[in-house]
């Protein structure tokens, strides 16, 4: 009996491992929009694995919307698609150019709020404090991949509104203001229909799920600096944890 349980284990590491190995090589460009992947024969023989794994690989990959399956055609890599990484140092920039893309942040709206009970909670400060609101637009290719609502506490970052608009980059932003590095203290991660303005923002259905990701970030002394919602458009974008980011 044990040994059944471990071949089953041993078969779900592979198809898994697969999935991921195909993730990254289309976000980095190696299996173009379009293109259509090697046959199941093929990447059986390339893995050594049989073709009822690399089907359940496969069948991953279109969940999560990175490809797409055309009977007695093959498997195609959907128009766009990308894997992000989320990591104790997460970044936007960094992460776009791990998968051979170029991008940036737009700010769509700023202004000064009183924090709620969630942003409270979450930036470790009194309900009612005075904190710089964000709505930023990240993009990648040239196509809108989250939009996200940033909260940081004032009077620290007075100024990063305008530095995350001149330089597309909230690192450079936090670096004006004197936090040379930063850390994700925590990542939630959700599926969920997004609002019509959202989902016109991502350029997607309001029927089709988007990936809410709640975060908090922290300075190196473990003061949190940003709370933030972010929307990832649920049909080119797929999340990988990373637990072992340095």
């Amino acid at each position: 009996m044990t040994d059944v349980i471990s071949s089953s284990r041993d078969t779900d590491r592979f198809w898994s491992r697969i999935a991921n190995e195909l993730a990254e090589a289309i976000g980095q460009g190696v299996y173009a929009p379009g293109v259509r992947l090697p046959s199941e024969h093929s990447l059986a023989q390339r893995f050594g694995v049989n073709r009822h794994t690399i089907r359940r690989s496969l069948a991953s990959l279109v969940q999560r919307g990175l490809v797409h399956a055309s009977q007695g055609r093959g498997t195609f890599v959907e128009s766009f698609a990308v894997d992000l990484v989320l990591g104790k140092r997460t970044r936007h920039r960094h992460s776009l150019t791990h998968a051979g893309l170029r991008g940036a942040l737009q700010v769509l709206q700023s202004a000064e709020v009183e924090a709620g009970p969630d942003e409270a909670q979450a930036l470790r400060v009194p309900e009612g404090s005075a904190l710089l609101y964000l709505q930023v637009l990240g993009e990648g290719a040239g196509q809108p991949l989250h939009v996200s609502e940033r909260y940081f506490p004032l009077p620290r970052f007075a100024n990063l509104a305008e530095v995350v608009q001149s330089t597309g980059s909230i690192t450079e932003a936090f670096a004006q203001h004197g936090v040379t590095d930063y850390l994700r203290l925590e990542s939630r991660i959700s599926a969920r229909l997004p609002a019509k303005d959202v989902a016109e923002l991502l350029a997607q259905s309001v029927t089709r799920p988007a990936l809410l990701v709640t975060s908090v970030n922290v300075d190196t002394g473990g003061v949190p600096i940003e709370f933030s919602k972010a929307w990832f458009a649920g049909d080119r974008v797929t999340l990988t944890v990373n637990h072992h980011d340095a």
